[in-house]
């Protein structure tokens, strides 16, 4: 599932405006910041989505029952410049596993590029939920490979895809190639 912020009107609305404004982007700190802002928001949508049983909490005044998330969670990120949205991810779900892929562009001669993997470190995904973070998709190759080397590490019950700023051809293309 790709979760387009754009679609409705929040606070995130601020933040991304903040990270695609020329004065503001010089702040590396804020930059960072409004990041990890966009990931926390992210968390919040994404746990609507999830999976809950209900549980009995102690509390002074008795025993309350309450529906807390019953999925396991793994929080993969495309190093380095997703670290601050997968902070923000992980401030929510503080008890995931983590997941990293380095990927760059390798550039040609003729101006072209292809999409490199260096390496994956990853924890067994069969039945996890896979939230990957990356907050740039220009045409979406990257999130695609991120997620055909993730699955090598098992079949994940569901996948959700987090960015900042996407083109639309980067979501016409994930949207066709990942199920």
């Amino acid at each position: 599932m790709i979760y387009n912020l754009s679609e409705n009107n929040s606070i995130a609305n601020r933040f991304i405006a903040e990270l695609r404004d020329v004065n503001v982007q010089k702040d590396r700190l804020r930059f960072r910041r409004n990041l990890e802002r966009i990931g926390e928001v992210m968390a919040y949508e994404i746990s609507q989505k999830l999976n809950y049983q209900p549980r009995e909490v102690e509390t002074p005044l008795g025993v309350a029952k309450v529906n807390l998330p019953s999925d396991r969670i793994v929080l993969a990120t495309i190093l380095r410049a997703g670290m601050p949205m997968h902070q923000g991810l992980l401030n929510f779900f503080d008890d995931a596993d983590n997941a990293f892929v380095s990927a760059y562009r390798r550039h040609h001669k003729d101006g072209t590029f292809e999409i490199a993997l260096e390496y994956v470190s990853c924890p067994d995904l069969n039945g996890a939920v896979l939230i990957l973070s990356d907050p740039m998709v220009a045409t979406g190759a990257s999130v695609e490979l991120a997620v055909q080397a993730l699955k090598r590490f098992g079949q994940p019950a569901q996948v959700h895809v987090v960015t900042a700023i996407a083109s639309r051809q980067g979501l016409d293309y994930l949207r066709r190639t990942l199920p």
